[in-house]
């Protein structure tokens, strides 16, 4: 028998979760997800468990990558309902996660992407590491930055959230925690889990938990442009700007528009919100109907298939991507809104 993709036992004071499927960085999938909420379920209310902790398999690359992608590119050629299962399960255990009545603890130890962020951010405590390495690059295969992303990019602080999202950027190390994604950083981090689930959170309280991030020299361009009105605005704003600012604007420029758009919006909604699960409700609505499209089964194949990275955006430009076509993935889904555990 083959080991199981998620590892779940109880450890000292602590419910313990590792993620087991290294040949895909961790990358989750539909059993991960289930497993995940089973343990998070059992444990919520047994009091032998004082914290969860998550991490992955030691001595394998990445936390986790993201989620199934090609997965959801199959299925979206096909009408999308294993994609919308998968989002359902995903986005339960993401608001399970945001609402645990536990500390949660993710060390988020190496590649830490898409649905990797969605299983780590919305706990208590994260501790990136030398190894870390964070981003929401949806925008890059034309699908969104899900997984909560409209509910905690807006609430970094300034406009870092909008350049996360919209761009893709990745942060390392130190960065992640500057950047309020991650809430701890250490360098060594062997032990660290074995020394909380024997000590509990406080076995964090010598971690690093502030740090200067090597944007910040970019601070106030980035506040500035990423807080313009519309993504056209953003652009243009960045191409007014210094050296580092085009590049931005040119890092945009290959992206999927559709997303842009759809992403811009979802933040700005997002920001406003005040329950979470009116946020992964949005974000339902949007993937249910974004796997299906030409725009993100062609970002899929150029980037993840046939790797050209020539992806044919559909459509091609944001000046084609009307108030309509955005709306249209924000309306309400009827029967099959996401519902809740």
């Amino acid at each position: 028998m083959s080991d199981p993709v998620v590892i779940a036992r109880k450890e000292g004071r602590a419910g313990r979760i590792t993620l087991n499927r290294p040949k895909a960085l961790h990358a989750l999938d539909q059993e991960m997800c289930e497993l995940m909420i089973d343990a998070l379920l059992a444990w919520r209310e047994d009091d032998a468990v004082e914290l969860v902790i998550v991490d992955h398999l030691a001595d394998t690359r990445g936390f986790c990558a993201g989620g199934d992608i090609r997965m959801l590119q199959e299925s979206g050629k096909a009408g999308g309902k294993e994609a919308k299962d998968f989002f359902a399960t995903e986005y339960q255990l993401n608001t399970l996660i945001e609402e645990y009545p536990k500390p949660y603890v993710a060390i988020i130890d190496g590649v830490t992407m898409g649905g990797g962020v969605g299983i780590s951010v919305h706990g208590n405590y994260r501790v990136a590491t030398a190894n870390t390495t964070f981003a929401m690059p949806e925008s890059g295969i034309g699908l969104f930055p899900d997984v909560g992303g409209g509910w905690f990019l807006p609430r970094l602080d300034g406009e870092l959230g909008q350049w996360l999202a919209l761009t893709g950027a990745r942060l390392k190390g130190k960065d992640v925690l500057a950047a309020g994604v991650a809430t701890h950083f250490t360098e060594d981090v062997s032990g660290l889990a074995d020394k909380l689930a024997g000590q509990g959170v406080s076995a964090l309280d010598d971690l690093e938990q502030s740090a200067t991030g090597s944007f910040a020299e970019h601070r106030s361009e980035i506040d500035t442009c990423f807080g313009k009105d519309t993504v056209e605005e953003i652009i243009a704003c960045l191409e007014a700007g210094g050296e580092w600012a085009r590049k931005q604007a040119d890092m945009l420029k290959t992206k999927s528009p559709l997303t842009l758009k759809v992403a811009h919006r979802q933040l700005r909604e997002g920001g406003k919100l005040s329950d979470f699960r009116d946020n992964m409700k949005m974000e339902f609505r949007i993937g249910a109907r974004m796997v299906c499209t030409e725009n993100f089964i062609e970002g899929v194949r150029a980037v993840l298939v046939d790797r050209d990275n020539d992806p044919k955006w559909v459509p091609a430009d944001l000046a084609s991507v009307d108030e309509k076509l955005v709306d249209s993935f924000f309306a309400p889904l009827g029967a099959d809104e996401l519902t809740f555990l």
